[in-house]
This record gives structure tokens, sequence and C-alpha cells, in this order.
């Protein structure tokens, strides 16, 4: 069975909600608190990135843009965004920006294939461009199953973007596709940025200044003490965040754990797995037990990176 193919405008992503960090040391106080730059930023550009506790361990994961010099909106899943603004806000001390909740300003929307030129937007631009089409952003997003994609943000007031509907299962389906994983509750605290190949998607720069859990995320790049990827996997039954992966030679200690997933409608589910390296050639995968749900393993649309 051949892989769906979605296409078109999504309804507004309940899921995503924004924070926005306004003020003339807002790009400078995220610099010093995530895995990206953003006082180099420019407004033409976008920025995944991760919020770490000091081991190191991811807590949230954003998409950033920076449309003025003094000021910085983040996407991120909103059942996280409380517990990550009141976090963030507990370091901002004397720094001259003010950290809020401004979801309710904004809505975002889901754009997929030829919905793209049909608001505007470059569908050839490369992931992590930030494009201005009035007063919305078109942020362009790694491709699944050859489709172009972009999130849509702009101020509640104006008019959606145009295009054939793509229901909100079909975009949740492409963002599994797609490789890369937006951080949700259920696997808060659980994976250093490499363990969702963060490095390999442009979400942790190497050469920026010190953050919360810098030390051991350039450790396990370079003393090559990294033992899990993020690997693609379909199954024929549900999958869920946080259930656990067990290969088969192994009934009692997990190999990995489900990260993300979404069915695709016609049958099969995807999901992207955290999982041990070793496990690859540790016999047959099964969600939740060795009983459970087999997964097969999928190629990655993106080459994994051993240089930075």
């Amino acid at each position: 069975m051949t892989d769906p193919v979605f296409q078109g405008v999504t309804p507004a992503l309940a899921h995503l909600g924004v924070i926005q960090a306004e003020g003339p040391e807002a790009a400078a106080f995220l610099h010093g608190q995530l895995t990206q730059d953003f006082v180099l930023m420019k407004p033409e550009q976008a920025r995944l990135a991760a919020l770490c506790t000091a081991k190191g361990r991811m807590i949230a994961s954003f998409i950033g843009i920076r449309p003025t010099p003094e000021r910085v909106l983040l996407l991120c899943s909103q059942d996280i965004l409380a517990a990550t603004l009141k976090r963030l806000s507990m370091f901002v001390l004397r720094a001259k920006l003010k950290l809020s909740d401004v979801s309710a300003d904004w809505h975002v929307h889901g754009l997929a294939g030829a919905a793209l030129a049909a608001n505007g937007l470059d569908a050839q631009a490369e992931p992590w461009r930030c494009q201005s089409v009035g007063e919305a952003f078109g942020i362009s997003l790694y491709p699944a199953d050859g489709q172009p994609r972009a999130l849509w943000l702009a101020p509640a007031a104006s008019p959606p973007p145009v295009g054939d509907a793509l229901p909100e299962a079909g975009w949740a389906w492409q963002e599994v596709r797609s490789g890369v994983a937006t951080l949700s509750a259920p696997v808060v605290d659980a994976f250093v940025p490499q363990m969702l190949n963060y490095e390999s998607v442009d979400g942790v720069n190497f050469k920026k200044g010190c953050y919360p859990g810098q030390e051991i995320v350039a450790r396990s790049q370079f003393r090559g003490t990294l033992k899990r990827r993020a690997y693609l996997v379909s199954a024929d039954a549900p999958l869920q965040p946080g259930q656990e992966v067990f290969a088969a030679s192994d009934a009692e200690q997990p190999v990995g754990t489900v990260v993300q997933s979404a069915a695709s409608g016609q049958g099969p589910w995807a999901a992207l797995v955290s999982m041990q390296i070793a496990a690859l050639q540790a016999g047959a995968l099964h969600a939740g037990s060795v009983s459970g749900p087999q997964l097969q393993v999928q190629p990655l649309p993106y080459a994994l990176r051993e240089d930075i």
C-alpha cells in the first residue's frame, strides 16, 4: 500500500501555541536559554530550537521567528506552553524583555503542496525560511512524502489562507512523516536533542554560547556517546506518544519510546520512535510489549549528519 498524499490548508491548529518575547534583550535572552542562535537571526529566517534541563534533556521544542529586532515569536505544543513559559520566566530576572502567551492573538494553519504558491509562498524554499505575506508569516518546514509544507502564522483577525481543505489528521500524518519531532507532554524530559535527530535538522547550534544542558549536548555530539536516534516507523495498529518499544529478543527492557504518532486515515499508523541504535539489529520491534503491534522501520526523509 502506498502512503497517502495530503495537500491543502488545515483549519487553525489548536495544538500549537505562541509565546512572545519582546524587548531590547529578547533575542539575547533566548540565545542564552535555547539550543539555537537567536542573536544573529534575521527576519527571513526561522529557527528550530529546544529548551533543555541542566542534564541536557529536552523539556520543550520551538519553531521561532524574529519579525523585528525586539520581538521573537515561538511556536510550541499547547499542552506544555504554560509550564514552558513559567520556566523561562524564572530566568528573566533583570533582563529587558517581557514573555507572554499570545496564542489568542494569532492563528496557525498548516499548508501543503499547491497551497503554498496559492498563498504567495515559495514552495522551493529551504526549511526554516520565514516569508512575509502582508501581516502573515509563512515558515518553510521539512517536506513529507514529496510535498512542500509550511506553517502559516497570522493575526487572529486576518482571513485564513486559501486552498483546499486539509484535515488536521492529514497534517499530523505529514508532521510525523517529515521526521521532525515536536515535543509534547508525554515525552517531556526524556531525550537529549540528538535522540530526536535535532542536530541533523538544524535544531542545535554547536558554535553558539552556553545554554542549560549545553555541555552534555556537546559531549553527546563530539565524544561519540550517543546511543539513541529517532527513527520513522509504521504499524497496522494505533501508537501513542510515550509508549515503550521492545525488541523481540528482550521482553523486559524497552529499547525505545514513541515520540509522536499519527494515523493516515487509510489504515497504517506512522510514528517517530527514539530508539537504541543497536536495537535495529535486535530482532523484530513491537510497541507496548513483545506481543504488541510490530513496527516496520522506514527510511528517514533526510540524512543523519555525522560531522557538524
